[in-house]
């Protein structure tokens, strides 16, 4: 069935059945097993799984642009937006419903949000397991201490900085940020 959706809608649609016991942020589709019943109550289910995707895709894409560094932002400044996007990111996912498996999840979503701002995939995939190093697990919601350390070594291993931690002069961008 993911062949025929996909030559249908296209690459969009690559996950339109990553349900959340699988660390995903689908609800509407759980497995073909569980999900497929008669053709119209199947039918339903995949469209109802396809809008959830597209919409969790949509939210995801808003948040890479919001969350991108500046194009001319100095190193100690694009390190402080890698660490905050880090963070906020991992806790999208954790936001997203899934369970075990979320910290896939995690990684797929930084790999995104690294190649959307111009990195090549290969080296996103480097930073981000480099950073992670086995360190979040499944079923297992992490602290806020080690989502801020996996952000840190992020932006570290990604521009050679640590962030800077005084925020008053970034209120307004994590208020932004923290409304979610």
């Amino acid at each position: 069935m993911d062949a025929i959706i996909r030559e249908r809608y296209g690459t969009w649609a690559w996950g339109w059945s990553w349900c959340y016991r699988d660390g995903g942020p689908i609800g509407n589709w759980i497995s073909g097993a569980s999900s497929v019943t008669t053709p119209d109550e199947t039918a339903a289910r995949v469209v109802a799984a396809l809008l959830e995707w597209r919409e969790w895709l949509e939210r995801t894409a808003q948040r890479f642009a919001e969350l991108a560094p500046p194009s001319d932002a100095s190193p100690e400044d694009r390190s402080w937006h890698l660490e905050r996007a880090c963070v906020r990111l991992v806790t999208h996912t954790l936001d997203s419903g899934a369970e075990g498996g979320w910290h896939g999840q995690a990684s797929i979503v930084l790999g995104w949000f690294l190649t959307s701002s111009g990195m090549d995939r290969a080296e996103a995939a480097r930073a981000v397991e480099s950073a992670i190093g086995g360190r979040f697990k499944s079923w297992v919601t992490p602290e806020r201490t080690l989502i801020e350390s996996v952000g840190e070594d992020l932006a570290v291993g990604l521009t050679g900085h640590a962030p800077y931690r005084d925020h008053r002069e970034r209120a307004a961008l994590e208020d932004l940020h923290d409304r979610y």
